[in-house]
């Protein structure tokens, strides 16, 4: 028996949000209508939250099934929507599952069936064709970036999944892309589109930043000081170029974060964590991460690396002005380069002489508890305060994950918070700190 079932303004006070944006509203009131909702709105403006909450009101709370699929491309995208949904406090069981996860943390999860499973495409089917849960109940899958599973190559298993589960009556799908077909082994009668794609971009702006040399490095150093590395992602078209690109800056004293497919997971994980704490300003990124992942309001992007598609620049653009926030997105490119028709804007960027940006002051620090262990933040909270001395100024962001933590602090404290706080009781449980 579930414990009383919370109100939709319960659930986003949770969230600490106070009032639904226009997309969201007009989304949760079609979910709740009609059978095949299209959500089209642009990267960071909310659908997560627009169609969890009508998910989880639907959802039986005698029922010990899993009532509910979300499928999404990445393992980030995974992780973040799991990440939402728990952060509602909902009271529902909800895990996320995806590859280069052990299998046998799946089965664990499944001992004690969720009624949402979020997952990618290839995991999914593979527990789909293992039967290690029962698909009776399964009444609604959301593909989320949909277009994207398709890009990636995960067409053959989203197939599978949607002819496996055979009773679905609620189907939704989200893009941040304009005009893609839905595949035709989606069922997806009659749908109603929330169209909000012309929505949040006004405020973009895009300028050129012209090098006068073919190796943009030096070049990108100085935008790097002309801007004082405010929060931003530098989009490289090759993972090998991130390498290059990172060494350059590491030499130079820049700090900044890498993110790119060939990644080990846990590293691109822990990079996410860092930018979003503010422990690096910079990140360097394929296009992996132009969307699906969580990270905070980012004032500028710089495309080091020409996109290939105009689907991409549009992509890697909105993870700026977001939510109608002012945003500003520089083509780094070669005097002699051609542009593609795509980028048209003739306004450049007039470098000014400034010095190498501060850094940041912040650290992380891995907590080996978490939630499975019945920590909270606010446990964590009090144990750097009252034990280990710190103010809540000397305290930044803490995410909290099933089996551990991380928490932002001042660099400063380090070696003092190390000496007394590793090895002490948090809860039950002696937890280890280590730096990342």
């Amino acid at each position: 028996m579930k414990s009383a079932v919370k109100t939709q303004q319960e659930l986003l006070s949770k969230l600490g949000i106070k009032d639904l944006t226009p997309m969201q509203s007009e989304a949760i009131l079609a979910i709740k209508s009609v059978p095949s909702v299209m959500i089209l709105s642009p990267t960071g403006t909310g659908k997560t939250v627009a169609f969890l909450l009508p998910i989880i009101e639907k959802l039986d709370p005698e029922s010990t099934a899993v009532q509910a699929v979300i499928i999404a491309p990445s393992r980030e995208l995974v992780l973040q929507i799991e990440q939402v949904a728990r952060n509602m406090g909902s009271g529902y069981k909800i895990n996320a599952f995806y590859g280069g996860r052990n299998f046998s943390k799946d089965r664990q999860d499944l001992n004690h069936t969720p009624a949402i499973i979020v997952a990618t495409p290839g995991r999914l089917a593979d527990h789909l064709r293992r039967e290690t849960f029962d698909i009776r109940h399964i009444e609604t899958l959301v593909l989320d970036e949909f277009d994207k599973s398709l890009e990636v190559g995960f067409e053959e298993q989203m197939t599978e999944i949607c002819h496996a589960l055979y009773n679905i009556k609620k189907t939704i799908l989200t893009s941040a892309t304009q005009g893609i077909e839905v595949p035709s082994f989606v069922k997806f009668e009659r749908p109603e589109y929330i169209n909000y794609l012309k929505e949040g971009v006004t405020e973009l702006t895009i300028k050129r930043i012209v090098s006068p040399d073919k190796d943009k490095l030096e070049t990108l150093y100085n935008v790097l000081c002309h801007l004082d590395a405010k929060p931003c992602i530098i989009f490289c078209n090759f993972k090998e170029s991130i390498s290059r690109v990172s060494e350059y800056l590491e030499n130079k004293g820049i700090e900044h974060g890498c993110f790119y497919g060939g990644m080990e997971q846990k590293d691109r994980e822990r990079a996410l964590i860092k930018f979003r704490n503010g422990t690096y300003r910079i990140l360097i990124a394929t296009d992996l991460a132009a969307r699906g992942i969580d990270v905070p309001e980012i004032q500028y992007i710089i495309h080091y690396h020409l996109p290939i598609r105009a689907e991409e620049f549009t992509h890697r653009n909105g993870r700026t002005a977001r939510m109608h926030s002012d945003g500003t997105a520089y083509v780094l490119h070669w005097q002699h380069e051609d542009l593609p028709d795509f980028i048209d804007t003739e306004e450049i960027e007039e470098l000014t002489q400034h010095n190498l940006p501060e850094k940041t002051g912040w650290i992380t620090l891995f907590v080996s508890g978490g939630r499975k262990d019945k920590i909270s933040k606010g446990d964590i909270a009090g144990l750097f305060m009252k034990q280990g001395g710190l103010e809540s100024s000397d305290i930044g962001l803490i995410e909290l994950k099933t089996d551990c933590a991380f928490i932002a602090v001042k660099k400063e404290h380090f070696y003092r918070i190390m000496e007394t706080l590793d090895n002490k009781k948090l809860k039950t449980k002696k937890v280890r700190l280590n730096r990342i």
